[in-house]
């Protein structure tokens, strides 16, 4: 058996947010799919490499090796991470098979099937898939994690290190075997004493008269009609606002990152402004087939990142701000033009702030995604935003695992009552990758909409 490193840890207010939305159909893990093409020969004998070597590991570091202390009451206040004393990687690293030579569309059935199936909370709650069948001989990793344990950019981060630069690499440790990264000075907590103390309040003073002066100018916004501000509760319903099942589907696209940011150049705007307008875009056409396109525009959540750039990583630390997607424009470039407006009216709502701040700020401009927890409060009311739209830094230079080069990198997330869509975009290597995770019941043909998405910068260019 594998020998544990840790100890106890306790869970911040977010993370344990994350335990308290979990649900039965509401799953709060996020995952990755990795496909992986040999570079030289192809070895039949790679499975049973990986899995003697799995044998022969002797110790799983942190957070690999963390369980609850509560799993049956995932809400409790006392909910701790603590070392699993009988931690068996076997049940945590398994193998599938899809009927040879399995295709994308399998390949995207299976893991819609497993990111559509619960963690178990009585162990450390993260697996990792080793998929074999693939044509071309090719294999894919589909990982996931739950959302308490680690946010995306740290299980990137933390997944990465098992990938090398070099493809005669065969000896990287595998990510659970590698000692957790070591938090800097600047990230230790602060020893309890008086001036400590002084410290914290004048900081929760500073935090209060940030979100003070950002609800100030929401107020005015408000009164004052038309604005480039998305806000709370201004997205209209959709069909994408509803209750979900617990079965997901996922679809994937790929696009160039340099053509991205010539298009972002030109247009005066960021990456992520031209992410929202390929979304925006495509989800207008999809959802005008579907006959159910709202009169007004759809309105994103985007996640923002507040950890210092350095940061190793670990739990959760995430702010958010909403931007409309434009979907009642119908000229793709008109589009992109009202979508840097809105990012720039909510980012400069963060300008100043503290992380503690952005972060509260953040928790009340999405108050009202509360609402979609009260039973049958789902479609009666206003959603607080229509769609979640992420974009995760990722790797810049190919990466290889074990002389198997890694082709592609999809990220999968979470939807959840009233949010049924839940677009990721993950660079690698020259391009973004989109994953599309949504309800299978109550969207349709999600591959149409990720085809859709392709076609759009090609339209953006020629406007």
């Amino acid at each position: 058996m594998a020998r544990l490193e840790g100890q106890r840890k306790s869970l911040g207010a977010l993370d344990r947010s994350f335990l308290a939305a979990e649900r039965r159909d509401v799953m709060m893990h996020v995952g990755s799919l990795l496909e992986l093409s040999p570079t030289k020969g192809w070895s039949r004998d790679f499975s049973r490499e990986l899995r003697e070597e799995l044998s022969r590991t002797e110790k799983v570091d942190r957070p690999w090796n963390q369980r609850l202390l509560h799993p049956d009451l995932l809400a409790s206040p006392l909910q701790a991470w603590v070392p699993d004393e009988s931690f068996d990687l076997e049940y945590h690293v398994r193998r599938s098979a899809l009927p040879s030579p399995g295709d994308e569309r399998e390949l995207g059935v299976l893991v819609s099937r497993l990111h559509g199936t619960p963690l178990d909370f009585h162990r450390p709650p993260w697996e990792a898939h080793f998929i074999e069948g693939l044509d071309k001989k090719r294999i894919a990793i589909y990982f996931k994690v739950h959302h308490a344990l680690i946010d995306g950019y740290t299980g990137m981060r933390l997944l990465q290190r098992s990938f090398s630069k070099d493809p005669t690499d065969l000896d990287t440790p595998l990510f659970f075997s590698q000692k957790s990264v070591e938090r800097t000075k600047d990230h230790e907590e602060v020893a309890p004493t008086f001036d400590a103390l002084l410290a914290a309040v004048r900081d929760q003073v500073g935090v209060a008269k940030d979100i003070g002066r950002a609800l100030v100018t929401v107020a005015q916004s408000i009164r004052g009609g038309a604005s480039g501000l998305a806000l709370p509760l201004q997205a209209p319903k959709s069909v994408l606002n509803q209750r979900i099942s617990r079965s997901r589907r996922f679809a994937t696209q790929k696009v160039s990152i340099e053509r991205v940011k010539r298009l972002a150049a030109s247009a005066g705007g960021t990456v992520n402004d031209v992410v929202l307008a390929i979304c925006g875009v495509a989800l207008r056409r999809f959802l005008g087939e579907l006959d159910a396109l709202p009169d007004k525009p759809l309105v994103a959540m985007v996640p923002v990142n507040v950890r210092p750039k350095d940061d190793p990583g670990g739990g959760n630390a995430i702010g958010a701000i909403l931007a409309s997607l434009a979907t009642n424009v119908a000229d793709p470039r008109a589009s992109l033009d009202a979508i840097i407006a809105s990012t720039k009216r909510s980012k400069a709502q963060l300008q100043g702030m503290s992380k503690g701040a952005i972060m509260q700020y953040s928790a009340l401009v999405l108050a009202p995604l509360m609402l979609s927890f009260i039973p049958g409060a789902v479609g009666r009311f206003r959603p607080a935003f229509n769609v979640v739209i992420s974009n995760v830094p990722g790797p810049e230079t190919p990466l290889y695992f074990r002389g198997w080069k890694l082709d592609e990198m999809y990220p999968l997330s979470i939807p959840f009552h009233g949010y049924g869509l839940n677009i990721t975009v993950q660079s690698y290597a020259g391009s973004l990758n989109f994953g599309f995770t949504g309800c299978r019941d109550t969207l349709p043909h999600l591959q149409r909409l990720a085809v859709y998405s392709g076609e759009v910068l090609d339209q953006m260019e020629r406007a």
